[in-house]
């Protein structure tokens, strides 16, 4: 056996079923070595930034770790912004990596670079492989790594040298043992009484939940402690979906472009539960002022993140899930908050029942998400990019039990697409929906290609404005004095590229129309995009 047969034995026996790549010489000796393990799917890629945004969209919905690999040098680069997509918005992923020959490392010959160098500051962890015996346990370990704790991206790179060196022995440790790694799972006894005695006294009680709700697999358990003590609940964007739009508790996406209903819950909150957020500034806009006004706890699996931007008075370290798990089993008392949720109740109200603004010839982002939500299926995955579609997306489509996939951390465009493509190579028969503006549709349409060659039933919904448009939005008001370089001229027919992949499309101007068009859109048998007009001054405030 040599390295290359034994890295995809490897991770045959970590249960990866598919890998999303783009070939190339230093990763070729893999590469063969996966063509004689059907088992594990392949998934070609047409840019490799793609590759991480796919094994990104897979982990999320599958809950395992996501697994890309790609060619060294520009096939490494490449894929750097993939990785840092992943790591902050904490994402299971292994990215895998060809590299020059070992014995040739520094010399700086064809495609070599520095990849682990790079990618040190976002990333969890990564290998520089230079001995074939070792790749069983590098394997071994950066799976563990990539999953537990705070997930996130871990790279192997190995040398070709290296992939085609012989194994006297292929050896499979059945367990990992790091010595300085190991994350907290089960919160302190102590601090969870004090949290239970923080909830009894609050009468304006809140939840903000995040991404690392999701990661931890903790819907259930988050539901259930709102449900129990009777707390409204907000999110940040990554954990919108939590629970439905509809749920009483539910108040909202919370931050600098959240709902107004969910900003004025924490502006008049007197304690706030912080469960699997960082805090960042997107939710939350006044730490220092939040801190003054209210207690705080923050449950979080990363003892680095409690603190960082903002202090908390109840800080508990561990598993997300399993911290709910013993606060419910402990008794979490039923605030007495009646006054507080009605008054939530009427501001939510008012929100989920705004009238949209109207244009002859465009169609508002806002009345588009309103109507499709309402024809979705029950656990339909919609991926959003990143910018105005993004802000209309999370702040006004109705949740039910689904999923909404997103750059939340990194704010990555072109993120969507590939995406999706991650998430129907995991669960080809879920509804998935991509969502994306017409700038960041040019930075993933070549990615059409892997829908069309896996046929996959992918509906691509497509805001098209003619420019860029958060960035337009921002330009347009003091100090600056107006767009500039963000007019999208010379963008293609989009429904002719679609057509050249054999995917139908349709477009719509009038709000009139919209119902049918969304029935059409989404009744289309195998893939389908739908361009919606939009006016090129919406703003997300609108």
């Amino acid at each position: 056996m040599n390295g290359a047969q034994a890295l995809i034995e490897s991770l045959r026996r970590e249960g990866v079923e598919r890998i999303f790549g783009y070939a190339g010489a230093t990763i070729c000796p893999a590469v063969d070595a996966l063509r004689e393990v059907p088992e594990i799917a392949y998934t070609l890629v047409r840019t490799e930034q793609n590759a991480g945004h796919m094994a990104s969209g897979y982990a999320r919905v599958s809950g395992k770790t996501g697994v890309c690999m790609v060619t060294s040098g520009p096939g490494a680069t490449n894929l750097i912004t993939g990785i840092a997509t992943a790591y902050l918005d904490s994402i299971p992923m292994v990215a895998i990596t060809g590299q020059v020959p070992s014995y040739l490392l520094g010399r700086d010959i064809f495609q070599e670079v520095d990849i682990t160098g790079a990618v040190a500051p976002f990333s969890k962890h990564s290998y520089l492989v230079k001995d074939a015996s070792q790749i069983p346990r590098v394997v071994r370990e950066a799976f563990h790594i990539a999953s537990t704790g705070r997930p996130g991206p871990v790279l192997i790179d190995i040398p070709i040298d290296i992939q085609e060196g012989r194994l006297e022995e292929f050896h499979w440790p059945e367990e990992v043992n790091i010595r300085g790694y190991k994350p907290s799972v089960r919160g302190n006894d102590l601090q969870i009484k004090r949290v239970a005695e923080a909830i009894a006294k609050a009468r304006q009680p809140l939840i903000c939940a995040g991404g690392g709700v999701w990661l931890a697999g903790a819907r259930e358990e988050l539901v259930e402690l709102a449900e129990t003590a009777r707390i409204p609940v907000v999110k940040t964007m990554m954990g919108i979906g939590l629970m439905p739009t509809n749920h009483p508790l539910n108040m909202g996406m919370v931050g600098a472009h959240g709902n107004h209903c969910a900003n004025q819950a924490l502006a008049k909150s007197d304690l706030l539960i912080m469960v699997g957020t960082r805090a960042a500034d997107r939710a939350i806009t006044a730490p220092d002022e939040i801190q003054r006004r209210m207690a705080t706890i923050h449950i979080d699996v990363d003892p680095a993140e409690i603190g960082k931007n903002m202090q908390a008075a109840v800080p508990l370290v561990g598993n997300v899930k399993v911290i709910l798990r013993q606060l419910l089993e402990g008794g979490v008392p039923v605030t007495d908050s009646a006054a507080w949720r009605e008054k939530l109740r009427d501001y939510r109200a008012a929100e989920l029942s705004r009238q949209f603004p109207r244009r002859e010839g465009y169609v508002f982002p806002g009345t588009v998400m309103r109507k499709l939500g309402g024809k979705l299926e029950d656990n339909a995955v919609v991926c959003v990019d990143v910018g105005q579609n993004q802000i209309f997306t999370c702040k006004y489509l109705p949740q039910k039990h689904g999923r909404l996939l997103t750059s939340g951390g990194l704010g990555t465009m072109g993120y969507a697409l590939p995406a999706a493509i991650g998430v129907k190579a995991a669960q080809p028969e879920r509804q998935t929906l991509v969502v994306c503006g017409d700038g960041s549709f040019q930075m993933a349409m070549n990615e059409l290609a892997a829908v069309a060659c896996a046929g996959m039933d992918l509906k691509i919904l497509l805001f098209r404005n003619n420019t860029l448009g958060l960035v337009h939005q921002i330009q347009s008001r003091a100090p600056y004095h107006g767009p500039f370089g963000v007019a999208l001229d010379g963008s293609p027919d989009f429904g002719k590229i679609a057509g050249a992949y054999g995917i139908p499309s349709l477009t719509v101007n009038d709000e009139d129309q919209l119902d049918g068009a969304i029935s059409r859109f989404l009744e289309e048998p195998g893939p389908c995009l739908m361009i919606c007009d939009v006016h090129p001054d919406v703003s997300t405030t609108d």
